[in-house]
Order: structure tokens, then sequence, then C-alpha cells
């Protein structure tokens, strides 16, 4: 009696969507009318027969990994720098929190501004500076696009990872740091020896929910490129959202959901194998 009021919250908000997706995908329905016939697993034989299914993909692994790997790296190190005594300190521990907070429709028409291949200030700085010869493509063009929402991405989660890596890093004991030096290890040593390890733990966490949220994040890829240019920065919840509400086509969509869903459950399971099977006896 005293988890029913639990159980029943998460079979509403997650047994039954899921139970009804997966129900869903097993029949062609036009999504106005959401009447259809039964037609059991051929939408995902149509889907794994289809390069549009592998190309997004492609496109979401690689958004993925390029995202959390700019996060991880620019969140340590940021971590590492508002853990140090800096001028303003409790300032920029504030300011760093901005991207995170800030809404993603107003970040992006920020980000698509600086980016304009005509107008846009980034070009005209490097045009300046005498980078490049003439206005650089940003949105329109391969591999441009990708690695522009790639940073975007990176630029507008990263203080996720700040935030939790700082909270570790004060709790890691100052004797650890003492007997380094002792020993005549120098910061990066000890940036390997002490701080790495006990920064392992909260890594693992940081990496599997940043991974499944950057997987299935839609807004800030759609609102940037809208999955283009043809379709190069398409991914897999654009495919989702197109075959819903621009083909009218709900079964297929809930069959790209379910795949999708299972890609990540697969990739995480391999992950927190291979992470447990590394832990210290």
């Amino acid at each position: 009696m005293l988890i029913a009021p639990t159980v029943l919250i998460f079979c509403a908000v997650i047994l039954y969507p899921l139970v009804s997706a997966i129900y869903l995908s097993l029949f062609s329905i036009f999504t106005p009318t959401l009447e259809g016939n039964w037609v059991g697993v051929d939408n995902y034989a149509a889907l794994l027969a289809s390069g549009r299914f592998w190309n997004a993909l492609a496109n979401t692994l690689i958004w993925t990994i390029g995202t959390l790997i700019l996060q991880i790296v620019c969140g340590v190190g940021v971590a590492l720098l508002l853990n140090q005594s800096i001028v303003f300190r409790s300032l920029a521990r504030s300011l760093v929190l901005f991207p995170y907070f800030l809404s993603t429709v107003v970040a992006v028409l920020v980000w698509r501004w600086l980016f304009n291949d005509l107008y846009g200030i980034l070009n005209h700085l490097m045009l300046a500076a005498g980078l490049i010869d003439m206005p650089v493509n940003w949105l329109g063009a391969m591999p441009n696009a990708m690695i522009s929402i790639i940073v975007v991405g990176a630029w507008k989660y990263f203080p996720f990872v700040v935030i939790a890596v700082l909270a570790r890093l004060q709790t890691i004991p100052d004797p650890l740091y003492e007997a380094a030096r002792i020993d005549g290890a120098g910061p990066i040593a000890r940036f390997f020896d002490v701080t790495l390890p006990q920064l392992r733990e909260v890594l693992i966490v940081i990496i599997l929910l940043r991974a499944i949220w950057d997987f299935k994040e839609f807004d800030l890829i759609w609102l940037m490129t809208g999955g283009g240019p043809i379709n190069s920065t398409q991914t897999l919840p654009l495919v989702v959202y197109q075959e819903a509400f621009g083909l009218n086509q709900m079964g297929m969509a809930a069959a790209y959901a379910v795949t999708m869903m299972v890609v990540m459950l697969a990739f995480m399971l391999i992950y927190l194998r291979q992470t447990r099977d590394r832990d210290p006896v």
C-alpha cells in the first residue's frame, strides 16, 4: 500500500506509453484519424531495409559521441578551474550555468545569427583576421553543419558536467594530494593518479545520463538545421517526428521510436557491463 502511488505513477507515465508505442508499431496507422490495419512486424522489416534508418542512426551516433566528448572535456576542465582559488569564483560558478538554463529556442536563434554565412559575426571575425577568404556556410554544407550542431550542443549542456564534477572535486580528501606532492607528483600526474580515479564513479553516471539525453535530442537539432542539408544531420528523433506528423504514418513512427529505444538500451547495457568489469576487486 505504501508504494502503490509510486507504482501507479510509474505505470501511467512510463509503462503505459511504452506498451502503447509497441502496440502502435504493429499497425499501419494514419495519424489524423488514428485508423489503420494490422501489419505485424512489417514496419520493422521496412525500417531495417531502408537507408533512411541507417543514415539517421549514423548521424545520431556521430552527434551523440561528438557532443558527449566535448561536454566531458570542457566540463571537467571548467570544473577544475572553478575548484581553484580564483578571483570572482562565486560569480564564475553562477555564470557557467547560464547556457544550461537558457531556453533552447533563444540559444538557437543566437547561434544561428553567429553562424549566418551572410551577416554572421563568426564569418566577419574570421575574415577580418585573415583566416578565411570567403564566408563559410556553417549550417548549409557538410561537414560544417554537423560540427556546428555538435559545438552548440556541447556549449548548451556542458554546465551539467561542471555541476556534477565540481561537487565531487570538493569532496576529494586533501591528504591524497599532499601524499602525491610528497612523492614528487606534478599537476598532471596528480590529475591522472588522484583526481581522475576519484572522478570515475561520477563520470560513469554523467556519461550514462548525457548519452541517453543526447541520443534522443530533438529540439536543438530541429531548430538549428531541420535535419539538413539533404538529411545530413537528420537523427532518429527527427525521423520519428517526420514520420508521425509529416508523412502521417504513426505506426511507422512508433516502430522508429521502439527501435531507437532498443538501440539505446543495447548501448547502455554494453557500457554498464564494461564499466562494471573494470571495477577494482
